[in-house]
């Protein structure tokens, strides 16, 4: 019978135990968030309502190309139409309101300012779970892909739910 020089009440291997093994000791992984669970928590709501508004942006703004490069059609609103009638807000063929104004335009510039927020609320999140650059690069690609951004947003919230619930020693307090 060989003597065991661990007590029974020690668990865990020793430094040389796990050498003789040839296995290099285990580093307690210390997880550390770069804010406190209201600053993250806040920081996730903001980054979900753009996610949503950026999502639904951009779907808006394919639709947009789709309708101007595919088909030839505008959406107006106002002006004059080319047989003279007035035109409140209607569907026609490119150039063809005189005095409208056309709404593709501005599709394209309200949704490039909610992504730049969008990018903005993404790296905060990012910032404050001191998570990889990979993840800001999943996050800003989320805004730049049609219904990507739903799909990354529900990712990333149950990333941050579970890495808080897994972690709450990890939180930073003030």
């Amino acid at each position: 019978m060989s003597q065991n020089p661990r007590t029974p009440e020690a668990s865990e291997p020793t430094q040389e135990e796990l050498a003789a093994v040839g296995r290099p000791p285990e580093r307690p992984r210390r997880r550390r968030f770069q804010g406190t669970a209201q600053q993250i928590s806040g920081s996730l709501t903001f980054y979900k309502i753009f996610a949503f508004i950026t999502g639904i942006m951009l779907l808006l703004l394919v639709a947009k190309m789709i309708m101007d490069y595919g088909f030839g059609q505008e959406i107006y609103i106002g002006g004059t139409t080319a047989d003279g009638a007035d035109n409140s807000v209607g569907i026609h063929p490119d150039g063809a309101v005189v005095g409208g104004q056309a709404v593709s335009f501005w599709v394209a510039v309200v949704h490039g300012w909610i992504y730049v927020v969008y990018v903005i609320a993404g790296f905060r999140l990012w910032y404050l779970m001191n998570w990889r650059i990979s993840r800001l690069v999943m996050i800003v690609l989320g805004g730049v892909v049609p219904f990507l951004s739903f799909i990354v947003e529900r990712r990333i919230a149950a990333e941050v739910h579970g890495e808080m619930q897994a972690n709450p020693e990890a939180v930073r307090r003030y």
